[in-house]
This record gives structure tokens, C-alpha cells and sequence, in this order.
């Protein structure tokens, strides 16, 4: 059960809220512009709207998407009002959004026979990327798993000193090397570590230079290939973690790492401090990709676990 479902908390709710504050202010200014004046969905609100999603940096793609949609709507029903506006938004924003067909992170509970688990997590420097998994592995813990993080971002001392300090504050085991060292032993140390002291997770954190995708894509394959050989099916989950106040950047991003690696699932940071929030659409949308988590805060209860209908449900709780 997730943070969303029966066990969803008030407080989750209004960080998800707040988080969203900022994309929710713009996006409907411009949707109360759009329907001012007006009875019925025309051609002009149509316009309006378009302008408003692209605006709160949904993307021109999924934008005409979700318009094309809502207007197909309103020829097949006709005259609509500008009341009914707010329902097809959420419907048909909560339609392009998909789920993720793996639900253990919704309440952190591992699968027997997937232990280890093992998670990759990807992403350029500075999206968040080390700070979410910290948080992951505190909430992985919280809920009675044995976690361990590998440190296989060798390429920045930064990187190790900081996983490091979560790993502490955590109370979690860390496996690391000294900086330069080989990415792929620290990833290989950490998953048999993690089958030795019979782990149920293993949290591995790699390097992101998109700079120069031909080294990422083979240091990526080198990682997958010495793990597979203590866990032949791991890595169970590759998560790209990005940033979601650069907007259209993000999306860029995910676009290139899907290219170079297997990604399955999201985690989208940053958003409270945003007007972008609507990337979170654009990258579900155009990549067929899950969103897991989404950051709205700095505090390890505002990792959030993402639902489409609660994520939609608190862009709406304001009304037009």
C-alpha cells in the first residue's frame, strides 16, 4: 500500500499540494484568462488553454495531445461549458499518465525473489541525484528492509562524501572506493555484498556525463554486465533521477539517457520550486516511461511517492 492508497496521509497530501504551488499559479491565471467572458468550450478557449499548458512546460506534444482530445470531447458532446472545462483537463491529463507495472515501491515491500533487489539509479550531477537515493534508502529502511548503497559515481569526490553522509545519517553500509577507481568494481563489490549480509535492497549510484555519451553508454554496459554476474537478472530497476525546474531540459535529458541505457522508471525533483511542474507530463507522455517518485523538498518525507490521480487531483484542488 503506498503513500497514495489507504495509508495516504493529510500531510502527504499538502506537501504534494504545496510542491505544486507555483505550476498551479501559472497554469490556471492563463485558464481563468481562457474561459473569462465565455459559456461554451470554442475554438478560442481551445487556443487559450494550449497556450496556458505550454506555458506551465507540458510540452508542445503532449500539449496537442491532451487539446486534441478535450476537443474530440466537445464535438462528440457538444456545446460543453467552460464549467466542464476543469473535469476534461484532469480526465484527460490522468489519461496520458501511466503506471508503473512494478507497484513494490509504493510501500517499499520487496518481493522474496527479488532479494537483493537491485537499483541503479542514473542521472546528470546536480538533478538530485545522490539526495534521492539517500532518501530512498531511509525510506526503504523505515519500512524493514536492509539496505546497502554503492558509491559507484567514482568520477567526483563529491559525490562519495556526499552518499557517504547519507549512508551515516541513514545508518546504512556504504560500499565505496577511492576516487578513479573502476565504476563497475564498486557496483560489483556492493551487489555481493549485498548477497553475502543477504540485503534486501542494493541503492548503486553512477555517474552522469552526458558530455560524452559513447563513455557513459559503455561504462553503463560494463555495470550491468559485472552485476548480472553475481544476479543475472539485475539490475531489477534503472531509475533516472531529473531535475524538474529546468523545464524542457529534462525532458532533453531523459531523451538522451534513454538512448544510452535501459531506463524504467522516473523520480522527478525540485518541483516545489517551480512553475515547470507540467514537465512531469511531458516526459511520462513522450517516453512511455513510469514516474515513481517526485521531490517537493528537502526533507526525506517530501520524496513522494507519485500517483497520476492524486498528482492531478492536487494541480486541480484550486478552482477555477
Amino acid at each position: 500500500m503506498g503513500l497514495f492508497g489507504k495509508l495516504f496521509s493529510s500531510k502527504e497530501k499538502e506537501s504534494l499540494t504545496q510542491g505544486l504551488e507555483k505550476t498551479k499559479e501559472g497554469f490556471f491565471s492563463k485558464i481563468t484568462k481562457a474561459v473569462v467572458g465565455k459559456s461554451t468550450i470554442d475554438d478560442a478557449v481551445l487556443d487559450d488553454l494550449e497556450d496556458a499548458l505550454i506555458t506551465a512546460d507540458v510540452g508542445v506534444d503532449t500539449t496537442l495531445e491532451i487539446v486534441n482530445r478535450i476537443q474530440k470531447r466537445v464535438e462528440k458532446d457538444k456545446y460543453l461549458s467552460t464549467n466542464e472545462l476543469n473535469g476534461l483537463l484532469k480526465d484527460e491529463i490522468e489519461n496520458i499518465l501511466i503506471d508503473s507495472p512494478d507497484n513494490s515501491h509504493r510501500d517499499f515491500h520487496l518481493s522474496e525473489n527479488k532479494k537483493p533487489y537491485i537499483l541503479l539509479v542514473v542521472g546528470v550531477n546536480g538533478v538530485g541525484k545522490t539526495t534521492t537515493i539517500g532518501k530512498l534508502a531511509a525510506k526503504y529502511k523505515a519500512a524493514g528492509n536492509q539496505v546497502i548503497l554503492g558509491a559507484a559515481d567514482t568520477f567526483r569526490a563529491a559525490a562519495v562524501d556526499q552518499l557517504t553522509i547519507w549512508s551515516e545519517r541513514v545508518g546504512v553500509p556504504i560500499v565505496k572506493q577511492d576516487m578513479g577507481s573502476d565504476p563497475a568494481s564498486v557496483a560489483f563489490d556492493t551487489v555481493q555484498s549485498a548477497v553475502a549480509k543477504h540485503a534486501d535492497i542494493a541503492i548503486i549510484d553512477t555517474a552522469g556525463r552526458l558530455h560524452n555519451k559513447a563513455h557513459l553508454m559503455e561504462e553503463l554496459s560494463k555495470i550491468k554486465r559485472v552485476i548480472q554476474k553475481v544476479i543475472p537478472e539485475a539490475p531489477h530497476d534503472v531509475l533516472l533521477v531529473l531535475d524538474g525546474s529546468t523545464g524542457q531540459n529534462a525532458l532533453e535529458q531523459a531523451k538522451q539517457f534513454v538512448q544510452t541505457t535501459d531506463v524504467r522508471s522516473l523520480a522527478i525533483t525540485k518541483l516545489d520550486g517551480t512553475a515547470k511542474g507540467g514537465v512531469v507530463l511531458a516526459i511520462a507522455h513522450q517516453l512511455k516511461i513510469p514516474v515513481k517518485y517526485i521531490g517537493v523538498g528537502e526533507k526525506v518525507e517530501d520524496l513522494l511517492i507519485f500517483d497520476k490521480h492524486e498528482f492531478v487531483d492536487s494541480l486541480f484542488s484550486q478552482k477555477l
